[in-house]
């Protein structure tokens, strides 16, 4: 699956939550999101309009080795419909 070029910090964020996460703080522009499935994990999201495809690629990279899955499933899992 592609990644979305045109996704907000807040978007990620939701999205992720489809895994677990929340948002359990924000300094700034940028939103820390904690997870205590499969252990206790923290991954920081840029509230930035959108989020520069390289960043959002790092994201879901420590998400998915969090999760022992490939990224390609990460994604599949949180943006489905």
């Amino acid at each position: 699956m592609r990644l979305p070029r045109d996704l907000t910090g807040q978007q990620l964020a939701k999205a992720l939550e489809k895994l677990g996460y929340t948002v359990d703080r924000q300094t700034g522009s940028h939103l820390r999101l904690t997870t205590y499935e499969n252990g206790e994990h923290h991954v920081t999201v840029p509230n930035h309009s959108p989020i520069k495809i390289g960043t959002l690629n790092a994201v879901l990279r420590a998400v998915a080795e969090h999760f022992e899955l490939e990224r390609n499933e990460v994604i599949s899992q949180i943006f489905s419909k």
